[in-house]
């Protein structure tokens, strides 16, 4: 297929008007393809030639103008308009189109529990053209009329309300002009809780069998949504630009969420079935938060280019976080922040594909390539720079550049350019040298303490800055409590630029501990000094701010990645302070990374497990701690990393077959998968357990813990059964995909799945070329080789780099796969 370059849509951006879509969508015709009829209404301001997008299974009939247009002319998924005359045009297109199993266009699932079949769009980037014949390019926006015939006793929802007319006929209210992308279609026997708040329909909707969980948690998730409603309104002038707020949890859906304008379709994993930690109820809200914020930054000012997607996500990302903290129940939310989203930021920002938060329109030059930019940069490292940016404009500048930008662009589409100029008019400040100095460059700085203690009894601080950026920052200096040496006090926070214009001379004794960039509002890693590091391996829980915990585990963390500090040194300050370590947020965030990079990764085989048996003592201890009741959200994710790291399976077979933990919490759906699939990995159970198990949660979720499971029995049999279902069959969905890719390598089973590790690189660039970029990014992420941390992996994967011509989603996932396990190695080494 071939993909929009920007040229092209400036092109075309310069030669068309589009005013109006009819859009009409018939699901009635069968499992496999459903009918799309579309009516475009455009203007030509010269005579020239363009095109529409359309990837039909069957294109049956064009007429522009009322003169019919030969379907044979498609190609691939463009259709020439040759010879347009300057003014006024009407392109009628009639297709079958496809349904997907992968989450993108139309995608059609049919639910395990019950046999009820829902159809959902996501139109993202360049999906439209799976759904209806369009003009796909965000700066060409228009009023979208959508009509939809669905079977008996289904709901449809749609950006604007939908109404019922009788006869499975749905019609949806005309939107606001919109970029294509947004355009939003859910369909099936929903379970709705409607209700209406300032005027306006609010609704949740999600699948039948999930209507209990729904029910439980509506009344929390509406609070949310209302809470975050009436703050965007008290920051923002420009009142909500649609006719309604739906929020719908959909299957099999690829991303957390999608903010398509008054339909915001989420992932129905936030439908919790099982027990959920306080910190993940958090992250559900975090993302309606998020989503909401784009309801003006995205919906009603669209970007003009893919260039400047970050500017919508970083956006949305700091509103969400900061909304939250001002709005909610949730005051906490940037510790959660720092300790597990600004990571994936710092990672992105080392490896070969890192971009600028803000890329030169230049390194974007088609929609292929845009897709590569939804990452850790786009995110985390743009809301941690927009957060600065508030921190050094001051809120009341920042918001009155924001409702400039607003005013001057809504309902129509910017640039960065735009938004600077926006926020210029708004301060005296140089906003114009910020964005050179924060958003056109690559890297993280690294900024390292230098102590020194004076004759007369003071002290002195000098910051060495590896890296270019300018940074304002707080500093923290501790002292032990007199009381309790094991708890830390703060003497003082003082703020200092770096460069730093003098050395920060400060009267009295040295700290016990100085920390940079306390209370984490820069973005760069920061160093220790020797005593400040002794003083936090003694008392790292003992620091009275989870921020400031927070900073100085992200320090350990990068020590470790850099080769700085050892692997076993971070398990230990673990197994010292997680126990009495009160923040979930952080507790979870530690957790993972020693589990995830520092057992599975950076030990070897032969380390693993002591690191696994010092991660159950945590847990253990953790399990003690929260016996009288207090810390559930503790109590379960010791629990949960308990069984991860178990070596021997009866505790486990104990807990399966009692349907509880000692004391705590009962087995729900979600824990006995979790405990099946370990069991699977460490050979103690079969196929006959999974197939009963699976008899007893026949959900999604059920068929996707079977995959897993089937995937992890260590048996030539079972990974040649899983490996087929991979690679050569196709049939997977993009969920049972992602399931069976996880189960299939594990440490334990190294010598067992060798002799895949040299096929995986041939049989994923096959798999993505058949596919496409979803199931590509799911090989390049979930089935890649992880645990093999050696160098004929290395060989072999830049030698697929270099010789194999593959899909740029697949070759992003493969160089940064290919660049953490070169540090994997280095960690190793060191």
């Amino acid at each position: 297929m071939s993909v929009l370059t920007r040229d092209e849509a400036q092109t075309r951006a310069q030669l068309l008007d589009v005013h109006r879509y009819t859009i009409d969508l018939d699901l009635t015709t069968g499992e496999e393809t459903f009918d799309s009829r579309t009516v475009i209404h455009f203007t030509a301001h010269a005579a020239g030639d363009t095109f529409v997008e359309l990837k039909p299974a069957v294109l049956r009939s064009i007429t522009l103008d009322g003169h019919p247009i030969d379907p044979e002319t498609l190609a691939e998924n463009r259709l020439a308009l040759t010879g347009l005359s300057a003014g006024e045009h009407e392109l009628r297109v009639e297709a079958d189109m496809r349904y997907s199993r992968t989450g993108e266009g139309m995608h059609r699932f049919t639910d395990p529990t019950d046999g009820e079949a829902y159809v959902y769009t996501q139109l993202f980037m360049e999906d439209v053209q799976r759904v209806f014949a369009a003009f796909d390019q965000p700066d060409l926006k228009a009023v979208f009329e959508v009509s939809v015939t669905a079977p008996d006793g289904w709901t449809v929802l749609g950006n604007g309300i939908a109404t019922h007319t009788g006869e499975g006929r749905w019609t949806c209210a005309p939107t606001p002009p919109l970029a294509t992308y947004f355009v939003a279609v859910t369909a099936g026997p929903w379970h709705s809780v409607r209700t209406e708040h300032a005027g306006l329909p609010f609704g949740l909707h999600c699948r039948r069998s999930l209507a209990p969980y729904l029910d439980a948690d509506a009344d929390e998730i509406l609070e949310i949504t209302r809470q975050c409603y009436d703050r965007y309104h008290e920051k923002f002038e420009e009142p909500y630009p649609f006719d309604s707020y739906d929020q719908a949890f959909v299957p099999e859906f690829n991303a957390g969420a999608m903010e398509n304008p008054g339909l915001v379709t989420f992932r129905d994993e936030f439908i919790y079935r099982s027990a959920v930690t306080d910190t993940e109820r958090q992250t559900r809200a975090m993302v309606i938060a998020h989503e909401m914020a784009h309801m003006w930054f995205g919906d009603l000012v669209t970007l003009k280019w893919w260039d400047d997607i970050w500017l919508n996500e970083s956006f949305a990302e700091y509103m969400g976080y900061q909304t939250l903290t001002e709005a909610t129940r949730f005051t906490d939310t940037w510790v959660d922040f720092g300790i597990g989203r600004k990571s994936w930021g710092y990672d992105a920002d080392q490896r070969p594909s890192t971009h600028p938060v803000a890329p030169d329109p230049d390194a974007v030059p088609d929609t292929a390539s845009a897709m590569l930019n939804f990452d850790g940069i786009s995110y985390a490292k743009g809301a941690s720079a927009l957060r600065q940016l508030v921190a050094w404009l001051g809120e009341k500048d920042f918001l009155a550049g924001i409702n400039t930008h607003f005013a001057r662009h809504k309902f129509g589409n910017a640039t960065l350019a735009d938004f600077i100029d926006s926020l210029a008019g708004a301060t005296d400040r140089d906003v114009h040298g910020w964005a050179e100095s924060w958003l056109r460059t690559t890297g993280v700085d690294t900024l390292t303490p230098a102590i020194a203690e004076s004759d007369s009894g003071g002290w002195s601080l000098t910051v060495a800055r590896d890296g270019s950026r300018p940074h304002r920052i707080l500093v923290g200096a501790y002292d032990a409590d007199p009381i309790d040496a094991d708890r830390l006090v703060l003497r003082d926070r003082v703020e200092l630029d770096i460069p730093q214009s003098e050395n920060g001379a400060r009267p009295g004794r040295r700290p016990a501990l100085v920390v940079l960039n306390d209370g984490d509002l820069g973005y760069a890693k920061v160093r220790l000094d020797a005593t400040s590091w002794n003083t936090a391996v003694r008392a790292l829980s003992g620091i009275p701010d989870p921020l400031t915990r927070t900073v100085v585990w992200n320090a350990a963390r990068d020590m470790v990645r850099d080769g700085e500090l050892a692997p076993a040194a971070y398990l230990e300050a673990a197994r010292a302070h997680l126990p009495r370590e009160s923040d979930l947020a952080v507790v979870q965030g530690v957790l993972a990374f020693a589990a995830t990079q520092l057992a599975d990764r950076y030990l070897t085989a032969e380390q693993r497990p002591a690191a696994l048996g010092t991660l159950r003592e945590i847990c253990r201890a953790l399990l003690r701690r929260t016996e009288d009741g207090n810390g559930p959200g503790r109590r379960l994710t010791a629990v949960r990393h308990f069984i991860d790291a178990a070596a021997q399976p009866d505790t486990l077979q104990q807990w399966l077959g009692d349907g509880s933990v000692p004391g705590g919490p009962e087995l729900d759906p979600e824990l006995r998968w979790r405990i099946l699939y370990r069991l699977a990995v460490l050979g103690a159970t079969d196929d006959a357990a999974i197939a009963a198990e699976l008899h007893r949660d026949p959900s999604a979720t059920g068929q996707e813990g079977a995959a897993r499971c089937h995937a992890a029995l260590p048996t030539p049999e079972a990974k040649a059964a899983a490996w087929e279902r991979l690679f050569t069959s196709d049939g997977l969905s993009n969920y049972l995909f992602t399931a069976t890719a996880q189960g299939f390598w594990q440490p334990e089973q190294a010598d067992l799945v060798q002799e895949y590790v040299p096929r995986y690189y041939p049989h994923s660039v096959a798999l993505a070329a058949r596919r496409g970029p979803v199931i590509a990014e799911a090989a390049g992420r979930y089935a890649f080789p992880l645990h093999a941390v050696d160098a004929e992996t290395l060989r072999l994967g830049e030698e697929c780099l270099r010789d194999a011509d593959m899909i740029p989603a697949l070759r992003r996932k493969l160089v940064d796969q290919l660049d953490d396990l070169r540090r994997a190695l280095t960690v190793r080494g060191a």
